[in-house]
This record gives C-alpha cells, sequence and structure tokens, in this order.
C-alpha cells in the first residue's frame, strides 16, 4: 500500500522502464528530487499484468501518494498497451492521474521546449538512442511520430553497444583465421573473459547474454582511442551506421533543410564523447543546419514532465511546455482509434441471455445436446435472409482474384482464428498462392493459441496490419467482429477504406448504426439470437462464420477459375488420400482407367490440369 503524503505541496513521479533497469524519480514542482529509485527491468511486452502491478507496487513503497504520474515503459507501442499501464497503475495508486506512453517519448519529453514552439508544443526533433541497443525515434511539430531500427539485438540495433561488441568479435576470429594470431583488440577481450584459447570464446558466446555482449564494447571504444587501426574502423563504420538511421528518421519526417535538433541520448553515446562526435559530424553532414545536443538530463524527467502535463490539464488548457504527451503513434488519432459513434440501437443479440438455455446447467445431457441442435438449426434461415448480401461478398471476392487481388481475413480470438483457419486452408484445396488468402489475427501468431491482453482493443494495430501488408485498390478485407464493435478490425477496415480497398463487415448484430462516412462497401449483420452459453461467440456466431468464410473463399475460387464442375482440378495431392483423388478427379474428367489417370499425373509430377492435357492431346 502507499503511505499517504505528509505536505500539501504536489509531487509528481515519473517511471521509466527498459529491458536493462527501471527508473523512478519522484519530483517537486520547482523540479527538484525528492527521492529515485531503481528496480529490475520492465519491458512490458515482458510482463503479465500481475507482474506489472507487483513492479509498480515495489516502486510505491514508502513513496507519499504523488499528484500525478507519468510512465514510459519499453514494449509499450499502442493505446492497448497505454491502457495497460494506466490498469495497472490505478491498483497501486489508485484516483492519481497517470499518462502512459513508451520510454522513448520520456527521453524526448525530458528535452526542454526551445523557444519559438509555443503554438504547437513540440520541437522537431530526432531522439538518437545507443546504449545496449539502439533506435532513432523523432516527432514533427504535430506530433507525429517515426521510428527507426529498434529491432533488437536479433534483427540488428545499429550502432548500439552490443552491435559494436558482435562485429568486433567477428572482426578478431577474422583476423586470427587469416594470421593465425590474435590481433591486439581480440587478446584484449579474451584476457577480459578470462578465457585462454579460441574455443573458449566460441562457448562463451553462444551462452553470453546480451549484456554481456554489450559490455565488450568499452575495449573497442579504449583501443581505438589508442590508435588501434581495427578498433578505429569499427567505431567508424558504427557511427556511420547509426547516423544513416537518424537521417532517414528525419527525412521520413521533415523536409530537406529544415531546423531539426538530433538528441543523442544512452550510454554507449553519453559515455563516449569520441564516438558521440563521430556521430554528430556525420549528422551535420547529412542535414545542414542540424542541432546536435546530448541528452542534458536522465531521461525519467520526462516521465516527470509527463505527470505533471497529465494532472494538470484536467484543470486548465496546457501550455506549450506541458504539451509533451503525444498519444498518437501513426499520426491521425481520428485514423486509428475505434469510432465511439459505432453505436448499437440495443444490446448486440449475441451479449444478451437466451432464455431456452436458463437451465443448460440442470439439463441431461440428451436434452442439451438437442437444445445445441435446435439452436444451430436457426443459422440457416438467419443467413438466408442476408443472401443479397451474401452474394455482393462472394462477387467482389471473384472479382479480386480475377485481377490478382487478395482477400484478407481480419478478427479477433475466435473470429481471427476462424479467418486463419479458412486462409491456410485455400493453398492445399485451390493451389493458391498462399498471399492470396490471408487470415490476420489481433495479437498475432500467439492469439492463435491464447488470448492476448488487449489485442482486439487496438485499432491501430489494425490499420498497421493493413499497412505492413499494403493493402490495395485490388485487394478485399472482410472484418469479422460478432457484436460488430471491436476496434482492432474497425481499426484495418477504415485503414482498407482509406487505401480504395473493398470492405466487407461481417457481424452479428442487426442494431449497428454506422454513420455512411466510415461504412464498409458491404455489410452482413444475420441475427442469430442469443447464445445458449451467454456471449460464447465460438458456439453460433462461430458455426455462422465458418460458413459464410466457407461460401467465401469456395465460390470465389469457383469464379477464379479453380473448379472444373464440381471438382478440386487444382489440389496439391500431398498426401495418399489426395493422390488418390487427383487419380479420380482424372478419370472423371477424361474417361481414362486408373492406370493411364495415375501414370499421366506422375509425368504431369502430379499437377491435375497438366495431367487432364496430356491425356487429352
Amino acid at each position: 500500500m502507499t503511505q499517504s503524503s505528509n505536505t500539501t505541496q504536489p509531487v509528481w513521479l515519473g517511471i521509466e522502464g527498459g529491458g536493462t533497469r527501471t527508473v523512478a524519480l519522484l519530483a517537486d514542482d520547482q523540479g527538484r528530487c525528492v527521492r529515485r529509485i531503481e528496480a529490475g527491468p520492465a519491458n512490458l511486452k515482458l510482463l503479465t499484468d500481475a507482474q506489472l502491478v507487483a513492479h509498480l507496487r515495489g516502486i510505491a513503497r514508502g513513496l507519499p501518494r504523488p499528484s500525478g504520474l507519468g510512465i514510459g515503459l519499453a514494449g509499450a507501442w499502442a493505446e492497448s498497451d497505454w491502457r495497460r499501464i494506466r490498469r495497472a497503475a490505478a491498483r497501486v495508486w489508485p484516483g492519481v492521474p497517470c499518462q502512459a506512453t513508451q520510454d522513448l517519448d520520456t527521453a524526448l519529453a525530458a528535452v526542454p521546449v526551445s523557444p519559438g514552439t509555443v503554438s504547437t508544443g513540440f520541437n522537431p526533433r530526432v531522439l538518437v538512442i545507443s546504449g545496449t541497443g539502439s533506435c532513432c525515434f523523432g516527432r514533427d511539430a504535430r506530433g507525429r511520430a517515426r521510428k527507426v531500427g529498434g529491432w533488437g539485438h536479433i534483427l540488428g540495433d545499429e550502432g548500439s553497444g552490443y552491435e559494436i561488441a558482435l562485429r568486433a568479435l567477428k572482426a578478431v576470429a577474422g583476423e586470427f583465421d587469416r594470421s593465425g594470431q590474435w590481433p591486439k583488440l581480440g587478446r584484449q577481450i579474451l584476457h577480459d573473459l578470462l578465457l585462454n584459447d579460441a574455443n573458449q570464446l566460441i562457448d562463451w558466446v553462444q551462452s553470453g547474454s546480451k549484456a554481456d555482449i554489450g559490455r565488450l564494447a568499452i575495449h573497442v571504444f579504449a583501443s581505438a582511442q589508442a590508435g588501434d587501426a581495427l578498433a578505429r574502423r569499427l567505431v567508424g563504420e558504427a557511427a556511420e551506421r547509426l547516423a544513416q538511421d537518424a537521417l532517414l528518421c528525419a527525412r521520413h519526417l521533415f523536409r530537406r533543410g529544415q531546423p531539426v535538433e538530433f538528441v543523442l541520448a544512452g550510454s554507449t553515446l553519453l559515455k563516449q564523447p569520441q564516438f558521440a562526435k563521430s556521430v554528430a559530424g556525420r549528422l551535420r553532414r547529412g542535414w545542414p543546419g542540424a542541432r546536435i545536443i546530448l541528452l542534458p538530463r536522465e531521461s525519467v524527467w520526462g516521465a516527470v514532465a509527463l505527470a505533471r502535463a497529465g494532472a494538470r490539464q484536467k484543470t486548465r488548457r496546457r501550455t506549450a511546455s506541458e504539451a509533451a504527451w503525444p498519444p498518437d503513434q501513426a499520426g491521425s488519432a481520428e485514423a486509428t482509434r475505434m469510432p465511439e459513434f459505432v453505436q448499437s440501437r440495443r444490446m448486440s443479440p449475441t451479449e444478451r441471455r437466451n432464455p431456452r438455455s436458463r437451465k443448460l446447467d440442470t439439463l441431461s445431457i440428451r436434452a442439451a445436446v438437442n437444445l445445441m441442435l435446435s439452436e444451430d438449426a436457426r443459422i440457416p434461415p438467419a443467413l438466408r435472409k442476408e443472401s443479397r448480401a451474401i452474394e455482393q461478398a462472394v462477387a467482389v471476392i471473384g472479382r479480386a482474384f480475377q485481377r490478382g487481388g487478395r482477400l484478407l481475413y481480419v478478427g479477433a480470438g475466435t473470429s481471427g482464428r476462424l479467418g486463419v483457419l479458412d486462409a491456410s486452408e485455400c493453398p492445399v484445396t485451390f493451389c493458391s498462392d498462399p498471399e492470396q488468402v490471408q487470415g490476420i489475427i489481433a495479437g498475432g501468431r500467439p492469439a492463435l493459441w491464447r488470448s492476448i491482453e488487449g489485442a482486439e482493443d487496438d485499432a491501430a494495430a489494425g490499420a498497421e496490419a493493413m499497412q505492413t501488408r499494403a493493402v490495395n485498390r485490388r485487394d478485399v478485407v472482410v472484418g469479422i467482429a460478432a457484436s460488430g464493435r471491436t476496434p482492432f478490425v474497425w481499426g484495418a477496415l477504415r485503414e482498407a477504406r482509406r487505401r480504395k480497398a473493398t470492405t466487407v463487415l461481417m457481424c452479428f448484430n442487426p442494431y449497428l448504426q454506422i454513420p455512411p462516412a466510415i461504412a464498409p462497401d458491404i455489410v452482413l449483420a444475420p441475427d442469430l439470437g442469443p447464445e445458449i452459453l451467454t456471449g460464447s461467440t465460438r458456439l453460433k456466431a462461430g458455426t455462422a462464420t465458418k460458413m459464410l468464410l466457407n461460401m467465401f473463399s469456395t465460390l470465389g475460387m469457383v469464379r477464379a477459375g479453380k473448379v472444373v464442375s464440381n471438382l478440386m482440378v487444382n489440389v496439391k495431392p500431398t498426401n495418399v488420400k489426395l493422390r488418390d483423388r487427383a487419380v479420380r478427379i482424372v478419370q472423371e474428367l477424361t474417361g481414362a482407367d486408373y492406370s493411364a489417370a495415375e501414370q499421366a499425373l506422375r509425368a504431369s509430377r502430379w499437377v491435375i490440369r497438366v495431367a487432364l492435357r496430356r491425356l487429352s492431346a
């Protein structure tokens, strides 16, 4: 439990958590540090909700109740992540205003706003971080953000301490292969690690952590300052890669020649002045007129600034110095937030209690089975009432396939899993390109077998999924949402609409009210009535979804010429059963006997259409 404050003076608590450690700073209204605390790492992607609450409680222990909170954590990239942080903070500090963001924004907010930015509250600025990892992150005067790099040590943190050390290890190993002697830098590393020969280095590097390897960068910098040619080359190349990432970030956000501040941060840049000087020189050459500054204070002070700004905007309009809280990562917040004005005139049938199943827990097995069968029997009549919309959807999907477009299913939970299932079966059934029909589920691959906290509420992630797949006017995007209000689905549909794709909403809420300005091209909203298990949309809604997706993909492929008569002439015969089916298909269409059909298929490498042409020649 937190302690009550013994003073009437406001105090602000800023918390910044990264992959190595968490720093919490309690400051008074005059900007003086009251208390500083260090704790363990806090990458949001690696914490459960319970672990996050426990982490914050450990920080809160012994502190007075703050007037406001600012929390920036690594891995907190989306609105759903920020909601997780705010929910956890509310359990530890009930009633305290909390601004939640990523750790990159707290670092930017730690830099005072320069003169001349009163009207916007933001400086044109790029944060250049090099510590154990690296990243470049910028915001323009309107608050639009862009990140370059920061992919982690496996995919590559350009110019980071880890990358410098790893390249050094590879370089000294290569030099040993060429000359049979360890270069001076290699000898220093072996001495530091108490290793006696090269083979021991192989074992060490396989078990060494990211931090263990990154720590070796200090030897590279020391050797470079001592004039070692290999080390100087490695440091120069790292400075070039880091500067190029920073310049790329700037080009994404600013016009050439526009004044831009490049803020150098992270332990590698701040503790290695020659490296920072080298990066700064390359930035000035690449962006004439650039202003280069070192992060003037610990970045957790940015979290303190956000705490003050967030608490005070409740009572008065934010000033330029307080406008350090930009919640939108993708540009316009309106473009990525689930529209609150998509309403339902009545409660969705998927959420209502089913009067026919109120005694479900006391029914006999036979009665319960009959009840489920009778409820499922209501599905086809409900879908037939939507036959016109289904026909329109099949038609646009068929046209998309004919012109090289794609069908993309988007959903969360059961809806998303069914979309992935239908998409995964198309390549083997129709020999289609795996990209032609795609299933996109909120939360990504892990969501296929477990629930991902907050994933369905992340409209920005839905929009990003469309951006990543370069959705265009030739494609059809089908959003699947039982209640019709899943933010992830709406984010995808709105971005797909903006990209001129044909959009379809499949839901089971006939009472949905969608403003014309954002309405999908086709809406299917059959009324299946309530589920026998209240709210469990994996039941009737799931069955109806599977039926509709079967129609979309199957009839779309039929219209694209993937079927002859009612035979799967594009099936991939990947096992004994399917090879037997392929033989029988060739028999049906040519009149050949089993042996001749099988021989033609073997000669055609089991491609049915080729075998058909061979027998018809």
